[in-house]
């Protein structure tokens, strides 16, 4: 497993908007935190700033450690989850969700053992041969999740991924998630703008 740690991070754009200002943020090995706030506020930005995300890095005075070379733990391999899928429209379910351990060269045998696990617990085993236009939203996350599962991520990083989501699912979605999260222990950082998805899956998890 992995941590977070954010240490007097800054972010400010070319026109002046400084996004994160002297941000520290310590995301303990296994624990789940909830970044919650109105768009524009920083969140999206905070947590692609994660040593985790391999998305950017600090532009100004601070440190990141969890996947820093200058960090003392162990480093950690991260996956991104957000409301846009970035499913692979021509490939089936499963292709999706083995694509990753394919490009690593995984033995087959275990890529297919790595599917079957992720498959079951997401409740996707019926879903596994078709494609995504075929999937409704709340099944299309699942394969996302399910991608990010089979990766064994010590970190998730998931920003608005229900966004696309109807309110039913959402709701829906929300205890998976959870479920899901504590069921893999991974440390995750969560970004939503919606106060009543902050608590729920805040509390949802310690529960």
């Amino acid at each position: 497993m992995a941590g977070v740690e954010l240490d007097n991070i800054n972010k400010l754009y070319e026109n002046g908007f400084h996004a994160v200002k002297d941000l520290k943020i310590d995301v303990a090995d296994g624990e789940f935190l909830v970044l919650v706030g109105p768009s524009g506020c920083g969140k999206s930005t905070a947590c692609a700033w994660s040593p985790a995300s391999r998305t950017s890095r600090p532009e100004s005075c601070g440190s990141a450690a969890g996947e820093s070379m200058r960090s003392t733990r162990r480093a950690a391999t991260s996956r991104w989850c957000s409301s846009a899928y970035a499913l692979y429209p021509h490939m089936s379910v499963r292709d999706n969700i083995a694509y990753g351990l394919k490009l690593h060269k995984m033995p087959k045998d275990q890529i297919n053992a790595r599917i079957a696990k992720a498959a079951d617990m997401l409740e996707l085993t019926p879903l596994l041969d078709r494609k995504p236009k075929r999937l409704s939203g709340g099944q299309r996350q699942r394969v996302a999740m399910g991608r990010s599962i089979v990766r064994e991520a010590q970190v998730f990083l998931m920003d608005e991924p229900l966004s696309n989501l109807d309110a039913k699912l959402r709701v829906q979605m929300r205890a998976e998630i959870s479920e899901v999260v504590r069921s893999l222990n991974t440390t995750t950082l969560y970004v939503t703008h919606d106060q009543i998805e902050a608590m729920t899956m805040a509390i949802g998890w310690r529960s």
